[in-house]
């Protein structure tokens, strides 16, 4: 169910953050709660509470005092900038140094690219 080389909280974090990319969580929408999470999981209730305050830190989720979690107006598009920042950072950048090492043009790369989605279409 986890993955044992990351924090679980970040896990649980990682999951609220899929469901919001996803859609399967709406902004205004009530998350989960802590002790739903804990429940669920089966796991200890401040490593879920950890994973949940940092996405309040980061504006994504936001509580409503005795009535719990919901996630906050542009959250998604928070989260969507990250991710996207972050695929640069892991995926685009070696690519390009890669393809730089092995003299491979930048329409190649479009070109291999258009390729591949194409397999993964099919």
């Amino acid at each position: 169910m986890f993955d044992k080389d990351k924090p679980i909280y970040q896990q649980i974090r990682e999951k609220i953050e899929d469901q919001i990319v996803n859609r399967q969580l709406l902004e205004e929408e009530q998350a989960p709660s802590t002790n739903q999470l804990v429940s669920f999981y089966k796991i200890n209730h401040a490593t879920v509470s950890k994973g949940i305050n940092q996405l309040v830190e980061e504006g994504i989720l936001y509580k409503k005092r005795g009535i719990g979690m919901f996630v906050a107006v542009g959250a998604r598009e928070k989260l969507m900038k990250k991710r996207k920042e972050a695929f640069v950072d892991q995926f685009i950048v070696s690519l390009i140094e890669e393809a730089n090492k092995l003299e491979i043009s930048e329409q190649e790369i479009i070109e291999y690219i258009k390729q591949v989605k194409e397999r993964e279409s099919e």
